[in-house]
């Protein structure tokens, strides 16, 4: 499977995966800081943006599959990996699996337990069935303060701050990203992501302390997956630390994949 994929800046590479409903566009915030150290390389998952699908289930496990293809087949051997939200798990994945070099993942998924997996579907879903209806209007919307504010209170700390621009793009996306629900799904009943203690490379995890989709109570989960990782905490900050703390963001990816 052909990945659609930019590549952005000089330097060893870089590559960073998008969480679900999103695509390359979901980096814009942090491509001009890290592009000026390091080439970076933004890939579309499958069913994402212009990426095909994959047939039959989206899982984690195809996914992290098709990626270690593009890995593969792009010469990105030992490639340092940043991933958000499911990307965050994806890349978690590779270091899992020894793919790759440093490794950071911003509000992993795949440490739900009880209640917590129910609240991550249910409330998903309902957002995007919300955003769906709403998709005409998503352009008057997301230049409006109280509509940010309204429609990503679950994914950011101060949404009516939020470039609108980046609201567009994102919702967008999102509604139209036909493989939503069928890997929504999957992720609610599928396995949790296991960890290791010998990764490839140094694994950073960062996580908003108003995360308020994946709470932050899952960060110690993921630290006992990965024993030898280091944790942040971004302060006032939601799901999306690229959104909420850009700067702080790259500040960390730079320092958690240098050499």
């Amino acid at each position: 499977m052909k990945l659609n994929h930019e590549r952005h800046g000089t330097g060893r590479p870089l590559l960073l995966v998008h969480g679900l409903g999103g695509n390359v566009r979901s980096w814009d915030s942090l491509v001009p800081t890290l592009g000026r150290l390091r080439e970076v390389v933004l890939v579309d998952l499958p069913g994402h943006g212009t990426s095909p699908a994959i047939p039959g289930r989206q899982t984690i496990a195809a996914y992290a599959d098709a990626l270690e293809h593009f890995i593969d087949h792009n010469g990105l051997t030992h490639v340092d990996t940043v991933g958000s939200s499911v990307g965050a798990r994806l890349v978690l994945e590779l270091a899992r699996r020894g793919i790759g070099g440093h490794t950071v993942a911003f509000d992993p998924g795949g440490f739900w337990r009880g209640w917590e997996t129910v609240w991550f579907r249910s409330s998903l879903a309902v957002s995007v069935r919300l955003v769906r209806l709403l998709q005409r209007r998503i352009p008057a919307l997301s230049r409006n303060r109280a509509a940010r504010a309204g429609l990503l209170a679950q994914l950011s700390a101060n949404p009516g701050a939020l470039d609108p621009l980046l609201v567009r793009n994102e919702l967008t996306a999102i509604a139209k990203t036909e493989v939503f629900d069928a890997m929504l799904r999957e992720l609610a009943h599928g396995p949790w992501q296991e960890g290791t203690a010998t990764p490839p490379g140094r694994v950073t995890i960062g996580w908003g302390r108003q995360d308020r989709l994946l709470l932050p109570r899952q960060a110690g989960r993921a630290l006992e997956a990965f024993p030898t990782a280091r944790l942040h905490w971004f302060a006032q900050c939601g799901h999306f630390p690229q959104w909420d703390r850009p700067n702080e963001a790259a500040e960390v990816i730079l320092t958690g994949v240098q050499a």
